[in-house]
């Protein structure tokens, strides 16, 4: 395993540093304040768009996709220290290059699963960044964190139309005017003998009727504009053609995993840059503040915290840069054992250091004026996020005992 990053990846690097420096770091008060002055907490802020227009004209856009046709045909390796930078301003810099989430694993379901149509109507203006979408498959009513218990219905009706029918929440960017389109998994099959075969996936524009997003979902208290929100969504007697099932009948389920999987590693990979903005922050206060005496960067118990974050920040990333190259390599299948163990480690480890930077930072961490309170939501939600951190520690254990069975 060599984890040298090769010329691509430091040119990316650097223009990508440069851009956070000169354009995405100054825009985070300029968007809290233009967004204090919209109609709607929902609509865009007039310098998001400014980001995104410069990103594109740098060619700092799309670079997830790993599909050269489609994005920048960077591979999971390559990819991965520019995911980690963007991290460094989650609510912004994803969003600023077209590489946030849930619609970078909705466009590499398009590109993956799609047909022509499908890819022309929907996938192609999400790469030009002019529409917003949500993937809606959690739901209030079952423990979604077994997808197989989803209970909303994909009924076909005749030869040309299914019919939707449940109830889903938490659905990501669904709060965003600029969402024309969900990606919505339910059962087609609901009888089927093969749990994992019932599921569909299928298309549905969010102006159809019986579609209504019902309210927004709060997240420890913040209802994160930045991502389009998390909303409550109602499907009552939707019709769709038959023509939007994503796939084929009974595929839902294996078109889940496989948007996770690349879903999960970026997460993580975002994560590490949250860590890192939280070092940063950690630095900074503890030379600039004096208590009892002497600064803070002197008292033992912070310089301890310093030292654990970052012993843990270049742990993460190595075990996140050797499931990138072993997803290159050697597929996600074949790399399903790490990805796991990053999904497990990566949350939590973070969210302990974000943790130890709000109490260096006192009242200052949970306030707005800095961004540790917001970070510290975003990444305790990445421990229920794409699975819950259960799951994957039940699946891995089972694993690991399996050779000695």
């Amino acid at each position: 395993m060599d984890f040298a990053f090769d010329a691509r990846t430091e040119e990316l690097r650097g223009r990508l540093l440069a851009f956070m420096d000169e354009h995405v770091y100054p825009a985070e008060a300029v968007a809290e304040e233009q967004r204090a002055r919209l109609a709607s907490p929902w609509d865009t802020p007039a310098v998001v768009g400014e980001l995104k227009a410069e990103a594109r004209r740098q060619g700092l856009w799309n670079l997830f996709l790993p599909d050269a046709e489609y994005g920048a045909g960077l591979t999971n390796l390559q990819y991965a220290p520019l995911a980690e930078i963007t991290g460094r301003s989650p609510h912004l810099a994803p969003t600023a290059l077209n590489c946030a989430a849930p619609d970078t694993g909705n466009m590499e379901v398009l590109a993956q699963f799609g047909d022509e149509r499908q890819r022309k109507q929907w996938l192609e203006p999400l790469l030009a960044g002019e529409i917003r979408s949500a993937f809606a498959m959690t739901e209030p009513e079952v423990a979604s964190s077994d997808a197989t218990n989803v209970e909303t219905r994909i009924e076909r009706e005749g030869g040309g139309e299914y019919v939707i029918t449940g109830r889903k929440w938490y659905i990501s960017g669904a709060m965003n005017p600029d969402c024309r389109i969900f990606i919505v998994m339910g059962k087609t099959d609901p009888d089927g003998p093969d749990v994992r075969r019932q599921q569909s996936m299928v298309l549905v524009p969010r102006d159809t009727p019986g579609v209504t997003v019902k309210r927004a979902m709060r997240v420890f208290g913040y209802e994160d504009h930045s991502h389009g929100g998390h909303a409550e969504v109602l499907f009552d007697h939707v019709r769709v053609p038959v023509s939007n099932l994503v796939g084929e009948e009974g595929g839902g389920f294996a078109i889940a995993q496989a948007r996770l999987g690349p879903g999960r590693i970026h997460h993580c990979m975002r994560l590490i840059g949250m860590a890192e903005r939280a070092i940063e922050l950690m630095c900074r206060r503890a030379v600039s503040r004096t208590a009892f005496g002497k600064a803070l960067a002197q008292q033992g118990v912070v310089q301890n915290w310093i030292a654990d974050a970052r012993v843990a920040v270049e742990q993460l990333r190595l075990l996140v840069l050797k499931t990138a190259w072993l997803m290159d390599t050697v597929g996600n299948r074949g790399a399903h054992t790490e990805i796991q163990a990053i999904k497990i480690a990566t949350p939590r480890t973070v969210v302990d250091i974000l943790d130890r930077a709000i109490q260096l930072h006192g009242a200052g961490g949970v306030s707005q004026d800095f961004p540790l309170a917001e970070l510290y939501a975003s990444a305790r939600t990445l421990m229920l996020a794409d699975g819950p951190d259960e799951v994957h520690q039940r699946s891995l254990a089972r694993r690991e005992l399996k050779k000695y069975l």
